[in-house]
Formats: structure tokens, C-alpha cells, sequence
């Protein structure tokens, strides 16, 4: 207490500041956060997890009858692998990687029986590439366009000397409805092209295989007016280099399995220009792959290069379809009887048109009756010497 006389006319005396209490568990609290937030820091330096932390979905894929957990390790490589999952003798196994540790664990799930059978692929002759699937030569040296080729049997003695006619269909797989089509009309020995841009091309391929007919991948290629007409996103092009090339090849090469060769889709420029084309042809011939020029083009070098690797070539005679309505494609049929039987074989070449499948329905139908086999592409090989 002060007294009224100390204190100075006019000023009013200050209050004392009133002490401020702190609870005694804040410090505590606050001393138990730091702890935490320094326990993960440390947890994120010091445990080895690849995958940072990243969220990962596992789900049990495996059936009640085949259920196994192995180790991990090596496996097998199956005939079409998806990532992370390889094929054992009585299953196929999937990898799966927990996202915490890192650590891996194989499951094996239970395969149809029959499944790999009924898909007519050769796992021997399959290996893993940067975008899916791709053919290669068997470790016994057996090649693709030799397993995949068609067998075709005579009727009778005197047809071995009966001129004979190839065809095939391109541009298959885009539209659902033409693919249909043709695998509904047109008989087995008829091949098929199917291009790198549809979908499900895995099923149709094995639809068309297991009807009789060969396969065959159309590979795009730069024509000389490019890229006014553009034959789609991968084509393979003069301007690049030999590795960017393959690397496009090997794209279109992991679309499907199951195919005897390749042909050119377009690439009048492309198949002119040996430095470019050269690299393509050897890696095709080095997978077991023969080759199909569709004729085309005037300017072509595929049949002069690949004789020179003494790969399987043969070359088209007569397109069927350039002028795409009924009359010409009967016409165009005429013109490739003639030629099979100036030379023994003639090769057709015709797109996945609805008038193409039909006249060609109709045509096939009569074909034997006027002196002339229907066979597939693969049967020119042996008919017509490579230098096309």
C-alpha cells in the first residue's frame, strides 16, 4: 500500500502485472512431439524401403485348390507374360512386393488345363522385351515361321502339279466388325495380317490360328509422301537411327504372338532405303521371322535384301483391292489366276474391306473346281526361289 501523499496529482498508480501459470503437463507435451517428429525422421533415414513408401494394393490371386507360397527366386518365363509373372509346369506363379519392406513373395495360382495348349503358342520361342512379348528362335533351333505355319495337305497325287494361289488379308484387328467377318467367311487357307493398332489382337490372333489360318504382323512404314499419309503412331522411319527403328519394331513385335513374319504396312520410302531397311530385315531374320513384301511398290528392295540373308521371303503379285468395289476385286481375282498358272504360284494381297471378304468368299469357294489349290502364304516360299 502507498500512501495518497507519495503518490504525484493526476497519476494513477500502476497495477502489479498478474503472473502468468503454465500448466506443468505442457512442456511434457511438447518434449513428447519433438520426440516423435525425430523418431520418424530417423525411421525414413535409417530403413531400407525401395519403394519410399509407396502405397501398394496386394490381392490374393490364388485358388482354393492350387495355394502355395514359395520362396523367391528365378522362374520360369512364360509364353506372354505379364509384369511380375512367370509360368511354372502346374501353374503360373505371380510376384508380389510388399510396399513397406520391399520384400518379394511368389504365388502360384492354379492355370486352366489345356489354357497354354489351346493358345497354339510355343513358350520356347518367346522372350521378354521392353514393351511385351517377342519371337525368337527356339533353343532347338526350330523358328517361328516355321512352327506357325500352316500345314495343308493335297487331296490327291495330281495336285502337286496344280499351279496355286495365295492370300492374304491385311489390316485386320482395327475394326471388330470386318475381323469378325473375314474369321466368319473366309476359309483357313487364307492368311491373315493383322496391323499393330487394335485391340485384343492377342485373342484374334489365337481366334485366327486356331480356325487354320496364318498370322502375319503388319510393321508400319514410311511411305514417300509421309506425314501427309501417316501409317500411325510407330512407324518406322529413314530419319532415324537403325536402334530407334528396331526399338519401334520390337513395339509392334509385343503387340500379339504367334505370327510366321512380318509385311509392310505402306513404306514405299521405307522399303526403297537399304540402310534402313537392312537393320529391320536382320532383326526379323535373326528372331525367326520370314518376310512379306506386299508389292506395292516398284521401288522395293525387301526381296534383293533378304535373299542376301537367306531369309524367307516372298513377294505379292496382284492387289486385289486398290480400286475397292466388286467388279475390280473379281477382276483383280482373274488377273492372279492367270499369273499362277503362267509361274505355279501367285501371292494376293488384299485389305480387310467388306468387299474384298465377300468376293473372296465367293471366289474361294470354286477355286479347285477350275485347276487351282488355295494355299497359304508360307507354301510360296518353297514355290518360288527368294530373289523374288
Amino acid at each position: 500500500m502507498t500512501d495518497d501523499l507519495d503518490t504525484p496529482l493526476g497519476v494513477e498508480p500502476r497495477p502489479e502485472p498478474k503472473k502468468r501459470w503454465l500448466p506443468p503437463l505442457m512442456p511434457a507435451a511438447a518434449g513428447l512431439v519433438g520426440a516423435l517428429v525425430l523418431a520418424f525422421v530417423g525411421a525414413v533415414v535409417v530403413v531400407d524401403n525401395p519403394l519410399g513408401g509407396e502405397p501398394l494394393a496386394i490381392a490374393a490371386i490364388a485358388t482354393a485348390e492350387a495355394r502355395t507360397v514359395e520362396p523367391t527366386g528365378p522362374q520360369p518365363v512364360p509364353a506372354a507374360p505379364a509384369p511380375g509373372e512367370t509360368t511354372g509346369e502346374d501353374g503360373r506363379t505371380i510376384n508380389i512386393i510388399d510396399g513397406m519392406s520391399g520384400n518379394a513373395r511368389s504365388v502360384r495360382v492354379a492355370v486352366p488345363q489345356g489354357e497354354e495348349r489351346a493358345s497354339g503358342l510355343d513358350p520356347r520361342m518367346v522372350e521378354r522385351g521392353p514393351h511385351g512379348p517377342l519371337p525368337r528362335i527356339a533353343p532347338d533351333g526350330r523358328k517361328p515361321h516355321e512352327a506357325y505355319a500352316r500345314a495343308f495337305r493335297l487331296a490327291a497325287a495330281d495336285q502337286a502339279a496344280m499351279p496355286r494361289i495365295a492370300i492374304l488379308v491385311g489390316g485386320l484387328g482395327i475394326s471388330q466388325r470386318t475381323t469378325a467377318e473375314a474369321l466368319a467367311k473366309l476359309p483357313g487357307a487364307v492368311s491373315f495380317a493383322f496391323a499393330p493398332y487394335g485391340a485384343d489382337l492377342e485373342r484374334l490372333a489365337a481366334r485366327a490360328r486356331s480356325d487354320g489360318h496364318e498370322v502375319f504382323l503388319q510393321v508400319p512404314m514410311e511411305p514417300f509422301d509421309f506425314p501427309e499419309n501417316d501409317p500411325g503412331p510407330q512407324t518406322l522411319l529413314t530419319t532415324l537411327t537403325s536402334d530407334r527403328n528396331i526399338e519401334r519394331l520390337h513395339w509392334s513385335m509385343g503387340r500379339f504372338q504367334g505370327y510366321a513374319g512380318i509385311v509392310n504396312y505402306m513404306g514405299a520410302k521405307f522399303t526403297a532405303t537399304e540402310n534402313a531397311l537392312l537393320p529391320v530385315l536382320r532383326e526379323a531374320h535373326r528372331r525367326g521371322l520370314m518376310v512379306v513384301d506386299d508389292g506395292s511398290s516398284a521401288r522395293s528392295l525387301v526381296s534383293q535384301l533378304a535373299a542376301t540373308l537367306q531369309q524367307p521371303v516372298v513377294r505379292g503379285d496382284i492387289l486385289l483391292d486398290r480400286v475397292p468395289t466388286p467388279a475390280d476385286v473379281d477382276a483383280q481375282l482373274a488377273r492372279l489366276e492367270e499369273r499362277a498358272r503362267e509361274t505355279g504360284f501367285a501371292l494376293g494381297i488384299g485389305s480387310a474391306l467388306p468387299v474384298t471378304i465377300d468376293r473372296l468368299a465367293r471366289w474361294a469357294r470354286t477355286l479347285e473346281n477350275r485347276g487351282i489349290i488355295l494355299v497359304p502364304v508360307t507354301a510360296g516360299v518353297a514355290r518360288r526361289p527368294q530373289s523374288g
